[in-house]
């Protein structure tokens, strides 16, 4: 229950308060549509006790005047309150789904890693809506209806004190019931968000490997595992529907019990003259003023208690640690030269499983270190290291003296570029995509990253050129002209910091050959690191680190390590002999 309070709390602190001028007015507009909803069951008394047993017409119009005037004025504030809080809490939602995707962004890499992109969608897109039940009609109703309920209790407390507390008992039962079900329904409608993610998650995973599912004749498998998690989502929603059933129906027994007592009471006092037949309708109709917002309070509190379900899993995406603590990273670089150091360090991506063990080099400014090894060696992790995508457990990484670990990542990463082995490409033209780290790089800018990269050299055969549509991932190009597009990328960058990760595993000898020519054009006088699994690639770096299980076997350049006749010599005489 406390858990609750805590979150209806920080709720109002922090999304109704900051709205609360829009809130006062809908409150003001409720307040009114409520009034004048007041106005027709109380003529009643007049129309049945005064006005047709003296057949007085002129009070007759006067009061079908005011009934007329009331409705209208409930139908101009009904109105007014969805223009202003529904669009309000539309609105907010848009801008809720912008800060939660700026914070998933924020997030480190191996957050990612571990979580399905399809969930993140769904964390966006879906567990957000919920709120617009708090600033939108659903809270503003929830108080006119406890207004409501309050006035017109009041007025039948003076029609008939006993008739009234004979109402109230079921209404009291029905209240129980209503809070016993929403403590049960709130951690249904709390897993509801991570099954919906959990098979979103899938189903973005099906879409985007369709190829391979269908190379492997999967579809039955995968349908199966979709099935299993939309039956998952199903039984939560079954549960939920279950709960707010059995409160829908206690509410229209206990009610069906009040009313028909109502009948049997009134009609009593009518015969003994205690009650008036325009009383009796004038209470009737105020009992239904105050009946109605109850039940509606039950279908309100579901949606509040959805609204709170998501915002719980929302808050704790917004409470996880971003990947750049500004109170830890304080300095800043306005430009770099590209010396870095890695001093004694190590890194485990799960705890007491280090996968890189105290490993030391230096790397000087514009100059290539290439990382080799067997696959799992490492390589990928200390490219990680340097790119500051991963941070490690121990020792030290600086870029030009200043420990890496403290320098805010905007301020490197700005002079950062990479290549990596599964270049991602986005969905639109190949224009767009070179010009992603530069949206505003000349013509003149981009033509020579094209040329530097042979992209002319497919884009020219294209009847669109640079403007071709290349489908999602780029899907409709070559390994090889993806590979091209992300080093025209690349270069278009302008880095100090360079990480070519398998930069030419995707392409044919002939593009292979191209690409040499503009990686050596591309990694001139910038720090580069380069991890290759094909040797003949690297024979012109100024160091070449061996890695073997997480250390440094071997270190030096292509002919001393050739000369040593160790690992690298190995490596480099069997691809070689392949």
């Amino acid at each position: 229950m406390s858990d609750k309070r805590v979150s209806i709390l920080k709720a109002f602190k922090t999304i109704i308060w900051p709205r609360r001028n829009l809130v006062f007015i809908g409150l003001a507009l409720i307040i009114v549509s409520k009034a004048a909803s007041f106005v027709a069951p109380l003529s009643l008394k007049y129309l049945m006790d005064d006005i047709i047993p003296n057949k007085d017409l002129e009070f007759l119009k006067i009061l079908l005047g005011v009934v007329i005037i009331a409705i209208l004025v409930q139908a101009v504030t009904s109105f007014l309150l969805t223009k202003i809080l529904s669009v309000q809490a539309q609105y907010m939602i848009s801008e809720l789904r912008a800060q939660v995707q700026k914070k998933i962004l924020s997030l480190p890499i191996r957050f990612f890693d571990n979580t399905k992109s399809g969930e993140l969608v769904s964390r966006i897109m879906t567990d957000v809506e919920g709120v617009r039940n708090l600033i939108g009609t659903g809270l503003v109703q929830l108080v006119g209806g406890t207004i409501t309920a309050v006035v017109s209790l009041i007025l039948l407390l003076n029609i008939s004190p006993s008739m009234t507390l004979f109402a109230l008992i079921p209404l009291a039962i029905f209240a129980v019931i209503a809070l016993k079900a929403f403590k049960i329904i709130r951690p249904i409608f709390r897993n509801r968000g991570k099954i919906n993610a959990e098979v979103t998650g899938r189903l973005t995973e099906t879409l985007g490997g369709i190829r391979v599912i269908k190379g492997f004749n999967a579809e039955e498998q995968e349908h199966m595992v979709f099935e299993e998690g939309v039956l998952r989502l199903f039984e939560n929603v079954k549960k939920s529907l279950t709960a707010t059933a059995f409160m829908t129906s206690s509410s229209t027994f206990l009610l069906g019990l009040a009313t028909t007592g109502i009948m049997g009471m009134g009609g009593y006092k009518i015969m003994i003259d205690e009650l008036t037949i325009g009383e009796f309708l004038t209470f009737t109709f105020l009992l239904g003023l105050m009946i109605a917002p109850i039940v509606q309070m039950s279908n309100i509190g579901s949606q509040l208690t959805e609204a709170l379900a998501g915002l719980d899993r929302t808050e704790e995406l917004m409470n996880m640690q971003p990947e750049s603590n500004e109170e830890v990273r304080t300095l800043s670089l306005n430009g770099i030269r590209g010396d870095m150091i890695f001093d004694s360090v190590s890194f485990a991506y799960e705890e007491e499983k280090e996968v890189i063990h105290d490993i030391s080099f230096s790397v000087n400014a514009g100059t290539v270190v290439a990382l080799v090894g067997s696959s799992g060696s490492g390589k990928s992790t200390i490219a990680g290291l340097a790119a500051s995508f991963l941070t490690q457990q121990s020792g030290k990484i600086t870029v030009d003296g200043k420990d890496l670990s403290k320098v805010d990542l905007n301020s490197f990463r700005k002079h950062l570029g990479v290549v990596l082995q599964d270049d991602f490409l986005f969905e639109g033209t190949i224009r767009e995509n070179i010009l992603f780290p530069r949206p505003n790089a000349s013509e003149a800018q981009l033509q020579e990253a094209v040329k530097a990269a042979y992209v002319d050299e497919f884009t020219d055969r294209f009847e669109d050129g640079l403007d071709t549509l290349i489908g999602e991932r780029g899907i409709k190009l070559s390994g090889g002209q993806r590979q091209r597009i992300a080093i025209a990328r690349a270069v278009l960058a302008d880095p100090r910091i360079l990480i070519l990760d398998e930069a030419t595993s995707n392409l044919d000898t002939e593009s292979e050959a191209l690409i040499q020519k503009s990686l050596s054009n591309l990694t001139e006088g910038r720090t580069t690191f380069v991890i290759a699994h094909r040797l003949s690639t690297i024979r012109k770096a100024d160091q070449i680190l061996v890695i073997e299980n997480g250390r440094i076997a071997e270190q030096g350049t292509h002919e001393s390590l050739i000369e040593k006749e160790g690992r690298y010599y190995n490596l480099f005489t069997y691809q070689a002999r392949i």
